[in-house]
């Protein structure tokens, strides 16, 4: 397993992390998948309070909770679940963060969290007093860092701007190299750690039907797909060329890869060994289709 540090905190994360949204706390094989990560090598965690109503918080804390120093928890709060079950609405409070904390703490069954995110964020957000909330957690000893999970150009820049935040999470794949225009660089240049999620663009690189994906036609992410099995081999699966691309930017930390099966860990882990793509692959890759912007939130 390859690792490297999150941004300019002392967090040494595996490249590849384990994003818990996917894997169902009911399945009786979910704690036994999350801790063969663990053993093999993965250390770095994400979930979010959002999920399963906080049953995947608690999935996370049966499965650690004697193995808390050897594991990065990530979780996340700003989402806030209706009385009647019915949904979510959207509370960057400083309040709420203050109070949600405690309900993810022990749920997760640990008294720190490693890295806290803000679920989402908006430029009408009172962004001081977030920021000020996540400050006063870390002075808590509650957190001891933070970041946003976030594909909004103009929020990003601000927490950049105004925060002393350690990472960001942003969806990124080759079909959406929207943060390739601007945020990838900046991040990079402010030593903000980037953890991309969404780098198999849900199935659609590696082996499920072509379809519209954002503002690409079926038959474009048809041609990207086939590009990747055309230079995939025995050594080197789809996935692998997909996670490989995202991987090779020098402003990726990690790629947070939503597991749901002991096989899929497996062929996931495999991406791992495999050695970068060459120049000339990456050139392949990138010409298929045009690269696109973000219309909104610049």
């Amino acid at each position: 397993m390859e690792y490297s540090l999150l941004g300019k905190s002392d967090l040494n994360i595996s490249r590849l992390a384990f994003g818990c949204m996917s894997l169902d706390p009911k399945d009786p094989e979910a704690e036994n998948i999350l801790r063969k990560a663990m053993d093999t090598g993965m250390n770095y965690f994400d979930t979010a309070d959002l999920y399963n109503k906080g049953q995947n918080e608690m999935m996370l804390g049966r499965a650690f909770r004697d193995k808390r120093k050897e594991v990065i928890l990530a979780t996340k709060v700003g989402n806030q679940w209706r009385n009647d079950g019915s949904g979510w609405d959207w509370n960057p409070s400083k309040k709420y963060i203050l109070s949600s904390i405690d309900e993810s703490l022990e749920r997760l069954q640990t008294d720190y969290i490693d890295v806290y995110q803000l679920h989402g964020g908006t430029m009408e957000d009172p962004i001081d007093d977030v920021i000020e909330a996540f400050e006063l957690l870390k002075s808590a000893g509650k957190i001891r860092y933070y970041g946003i999970s976030s594909i909004r150009p103009n929020v990003i820049r601000e927490y950049i701007k105004r925060s002393s935040i350690v990472s960001v999470m942003l969806q990124y794949s080759l079909l959406d190299r929207r943060p390739e225009e601007e945020i990838l660089s900046l991040l990079h240049e402010n030593q903000i750690g980037v953890l991309a999620r969404g780098s198999v663009a849900r199935g659609l690189l590696i082996s499920k039907p072509p379809e519209q994906y954002l503002n690409y036609s079926k038959e474009q992410v048809a041609a990207v797909a086939k590009e990747i099995r055309d230079l995939s081999s025995e050594a080197r699966s789809p996935e692998t060329i997909a996670l490989r691309y995202v991987l090779d930017n020098p402003a990726i930390t990690s790629v947070v890869l939503g597991i749901r099966t002991m096989a899929h860990l497996t062929l996931a882990l495999d991406s791992m060994n495999s050695n970068s793509l060459t120049e000339t692959e990456k050139k392949r890759l990138s010409e298929i289709i045009p690269i696109h912007f973000y219309d909104n939130h610049r």
